[in-house]
Parts: C-alpha cells; sequence; structure tokens
C-alpha cells in the first residue's frame, strides 16, 4: 500500500477505510473508475492474481501516473529543475494547462521568470537547457502539472495556496507509488467506454465521480447528463459496483435501486472551523452479507487511526426489489 503523492479535490484518505470494510470479500478484477489522486487504488492491499484498472478521463493526470509509474527518475529529474514557489509561477502553469498546448508564449513567460529568480551565471545556463527542452515531453508535461497541483489551493489546481511547497519533500511518495503502481493498468477513458469494457461478474468497480452541482471544483466537465449517464451504465453492471457521492435529494432519487449508506466527515475544503460534509457510499450489492449471507451489521461505526473522533455511517436505505 501506498499514500497519494498529490492532494486532489474530492480525495477519499476519510473514507478510505469505510469503502474497504463495504466493498466485496473477494474479487479478482478491481477498477478504480474516477482514480483522481489514487488514494483507494493506491490504500489497497496487493492481492496475488488481482487484476488492477486506474482510470481518469483528465490526460494531464493520467499522464502523470503513467510518468510516475514507468519513469520515476527522469519525473524526479523534471521536478528538481527550477523548483520555484511564487503565484508567478503558479500563473504560467495555470495558462499553460488551461490553454492545454505548449506555445512560445509560455516559453517567453518562464524565461522571464529565469531572469527574477536566477542571476548571471546561472540564468545563462537555465536559459540554453529551457531552450533545448521545447516542445515538453511527456515527463516535463507531468512535472508541470505536479507542480500546478502541489502549488493550488487544496490540490484542486485553479487557485495558488499563498504558501511555499519544496516538492522535493514528496520526492519518496513517488518512489513508493512507482513500486505500487507497477502491475496497474492505467486507462484514460470515458467512463462508460471503460465499464463496458471491464464489466465481468467477478469485477468490482469503484466509482468516485464530480460530485453533484459541486463540478465546478473539477479539472474536467460533469453536467446533469452524465450523472443520469453514470447511474445507467451501473445499474446495467454484471459486477460489484461501489459509488461515493454527496449527499442531495438528487442523487438519492437516481440511486434508489442501490443500497445507500450516510456519513459524516469533516470538510476540509471549507474555512470554518468544525466544518462537516455529508456523504454517501452506494452499492449494487448487500455489504451486510457475510460469504455465508448472514447480516452482520445496520450501524457501523469505525475509529480512524488518524483521528481522535470516531467516523460513523449509518445504512438509509435498501433497495425496494431486496
Amino acid at each position: 500500500m501506498a499514500k497519494p503523492f498529490i492532494p486532489w479535490v474530492g480525495g477519499k484518505g476519510k473514507l478510505l477505510r469505510l469503502i474497504q470494510k463495504l466493498a466485496p470479500p473477494w474479487y479478482p478484477r478491481f477498477i478504480d473508475v474516477f482514480g483522481g489522486s489514487g488514494t483507494v487504488t493506491l490504500g489497497r492491499p496487493i492481492r496475488k492474481g488481482c487484476l488492477e484498472v486506474y482510470n481518469d478521463y483528465n490526460s494531464n493526470l493520467t499522464n502523470l501516473f503513467c510518468c510516475v509509474k514507468n519513469r520515476p527518475m527522469a519525473l524526479l529529474k523534471e521536478l528538481g529543475f527550477l523548483p520555484l514557489n511564487s503565484r508567478d509561477d503558479y500563473s504560467v502553469l495555470y495558462k499553460f494547462f488551461s490553454r492545454d498546448e505548449f506555445t512560445d508564449d509560455y516559453l517567453k513567460e518562464e524565461l522571464e521568470l529565469t531572469q527574477v529568480y536566477l542571476a548571471p551565471p546561472e540564468l545563462e545556463a537555465i536559459r540554453k537547457l529551457m531552450l533545448e527542452r521545447s516542445p515538453r515531453g511527456n515527463t516535463r508535461r507531468a512535472a508541470d502539472y505536479f507542480k500546478l497541483i502541489r502549488y493550488s489551493f487544496s490540490g484542486g489546481g485553479k487557485s495558488f495556496a499563498g504558501r511555499p511547497c519544496d516538492i522535493r519533500r514528496f520526492f519518496y511518495l513517488i518512489w513508493e507509488c512507482s513500486r505500487r503502481l507497477a502491475n496497474v493498468v492505467i486507462e484514460n477513458k470515458d467512463f462508460e467506454e471503460l465499464i463496458d469494457q471491464y464489466d465481468r461478474e467477478n469485477a468490482f468497480f469503484y466509482c468516485d465521480p464530480p460530485y453533484y452541482e459541486a463540478e465546478d471544483c473539477y479539472a474536467v466537465e460533469f453536467p446533469k447528463q452524465d450523472h443520469q449517464r453514470l447511474h445507467d451504465v451501473l445499474l446495467k453492471c454484471k459486477g460489484h459496483v461501489m459509488v461515493s457521492y454527496n449527499c442531495c435529494p438528487y442523487i438519492l432519487e437516481l440511486y434508489k435501486e442501490f443500497y445507500i449508506f450516510r456519513t459524516v466527515r469533516p470538510n476540509n475544503m471549507s474555512q470554518t472551523a468544525g466544518s462537516t460534509y455529508e456523504e454517501l457510499v452506494m452499492t449494487n450489492y448487500d455489504p451486510r452479507k457475510s460469504e455465508r449471507g448472514s447480516h452482520q451489521f445496520t450501524l457501523f461505526s469505525l475509529e480512524n487511526e488518524n483521528d481522535e473522533e470516531e467516523l460513523r455511517y449509518e445504512l438509509i436505505h435498501i433497495p425496494a426489489a431486496v
């Protein structure tokens, strides 16, 4: 198991043990449909003979994961190059990924930054290296995206965090994650195509889509019709399905064919002390049943090793067909 090497909006660190608790007892293929920071994939114990798939529709994110998996040393070398810690540096990276292309303007801005932060003879040496390195390959693109996420507020990639961040202190996480991802298949597909490809009766799909009416926090668009499309695809799945969502009337009604569990966790995105957030974990199977079919629980309580407070969750809906 490994810890994520980047923060991410909607990361599942607080819910990881609950997700593991409610997972099916056995499955030979695991598919993380909306992988994000990889918290769930990286946090799983390795099971011999189990196919693991990490997927995300964000191509910058999956490129970063591919580089962590396949080229960790090259990525670490790139990350050690010009590790600036300023709003200007963040703005340059943000403009680059917002345009989603390499431009001469971007190179010009970055060259100007070297003049601000470096003095001769370092300046000329760095300018020469930068000109030789354009346009950027996958590894450099991954390094820039890593910096964008690490410099941003709460890993959202949309606003500067406002505090210094020496990315070199996260190098050990990249190395650990590279080893953990060694046998993980990394995909960059739409969820419907991915689910159709990997669906089997012995598959376990974990889905953590952009939350309803909170889509602006994410790097990719996810309109209301995608929430409906995801539900429709999951309803037809042959395999086991688990979905996490924000607690709201629309989602509760949409997933009425599923078992629905409710929990309350600390709200990391809020500036208000003690703020909490309601979340749902929904399954197309009854996780209360053991392998022998007996009911084990209706109300759960689980202590998080990293928290003094107890995380509680409860079954609030059983599908009518049961």
